[in-house]
């Protein structure tokens, strides 16, 4: 489906919303320094982007499930954003796993003026009294579809039922980096087709995430989201100067595509980014593996004395949604199993 200046007319209203300090967290361990931050969300401020979020990558309050905390705090992301970004609307993750309401409503009042709630499409339902406190509590809420790609889209789309207008939007989320132009385009229309702002977040796993997120515009997405030199967790983000550049050339210079190709410059120079596995990367991208998930594989492999993608295959055989930590352990299991080898692995 080619995409040209016509069929993109109707993104003269779309939001491009810049998470570099907040997926781009994962990419440096959860560890910004201060400095920069400062310096980056300052230029942020005077260039035409539409929203900010930042934070820890997995959301607010992460830390309380063991993961390894930012060494910027929550109420000191309030003070930098709010001191920095000069009326722009700037916001944070959260996942009702981990994230109390009471904390959102106290960051709402520092100066927090989105919230973007992430879950998996079949964990909507148990997680709409939680979704609707959100709403109470924050002006803007968007419910994110965290591997959207791992649920059929009429499942997806049916699992929605119950989510109130009062939610802001709801986001198509590419966790896998694993969803091709078509993809996105049919699910895209379809949550439209319920709620009248979609969002999409793409990955870069297969280098889909900038063809991805301009078929997202062309299906009617509202809001679509980049990182600065396409930093985030794995294999990155679709690239936000990339984004503004190509609307540049079709058209319209929304978002100033020159400042931001030099505010990705800066985060090139200045973050010291984690290099990733990349045959993980693409595995994880054309089996639909998470990234999260990849040191649990490399560790069950190595066990089993098995191949890093025939465990993922298994794992996704045997996962009734998108493959969980048990499924993992299952899968190794009966790989040792038809092997005949489960007596010879080690305890």
């Amino acid at each position: 489906m080619p995409l040209a200046t016509d069929q993109l007319a109707g993104t003269s209203t779309a939001e491009l919303l810049d998470c570099t300090l907040r997926d781009g967290s994962y990419a440096v361990d959860f560890q910004f320094d201060e400095e920069f931050v400062t310096n980056l969300l300052t230029r942020l401020a005077r260039t035409p982007v539409s929203k900010v979020e930042v934070g820890h990558g997995i959301g607010i309050e992460a830390e309380r499930t063991g993961i390894r905390a930012g060494n910027i705090d929550h109420h000191r992301w309030c003070e930098l954003a709010g001191s920095t970004l000069a009326g722009k609307p700037w916001g944070m993750f959260a996942q009702p796993e981990f994230t109390r309401p009471e904390t959102v409503a106290e960051l709402a009042a520092r100066g927090m003026s989105f919230v973007r709630v992430g879950m998996e499409p079949d964990k909507v339902a148990e997680n709409l009294d939680y979704l609707h406190r959100m709403t109470d509590l924050c002006g803007q809420v968007y419910l994110n579809l965290m591997k959207s790609g791992a649920t059929p889209v009429e499942r997806l789309v049916d699992m929605l039922d119950g989510v109130g207008p009062a939610v802001t939007g709801v986001y198509v989320v590419d966790s896998y980096g694993a969803m091709l132009p078509a993809d996105v385009h049919r699910y895209v229309t379809a949550v439209r087709e319920r709620f009248p702002v979609v969002g999409f977040h793409g990955h870069d796993n297969l280098g889909m995430a900038c063809i991805n997120t301009l078929t997202a515009l062309q299906a009617g997405a509202a809001i679509v989201d980049g990182t600065l030199n396409g930093i985030g967790r794995g294999s990155g983000n679709a690239a936000i100067e990339s984004l503004a550049g190509i609307m540049k050339m079709l058209g319209s210079d929304r978002f100033d595509y020159q400042e931001l190709a030099r505010l990705a410059e800066y985060c090139r120079v200045n973050m010291d980014v984690i290099g990733d596995d990349r045959t993980m990367q693409v595995l994880g991208g054309v089996i639909g593996i998470h990234s999260g998930f990849f040191p649990l594989v490399e560790e069950l492999a190595a066990k089993y004395r098995t191949d890093p993608a025939r465990l993922m295959e298994t794992a996704v055989s045997i996962a009734e949604q998108s493959p969980r930590k048990a499924d993992f352990h299952t899968a190794a299991s009966r790989i040792a199993d038809e092997a005949g080898m489960r007596d010879q692995v080690p305890v």
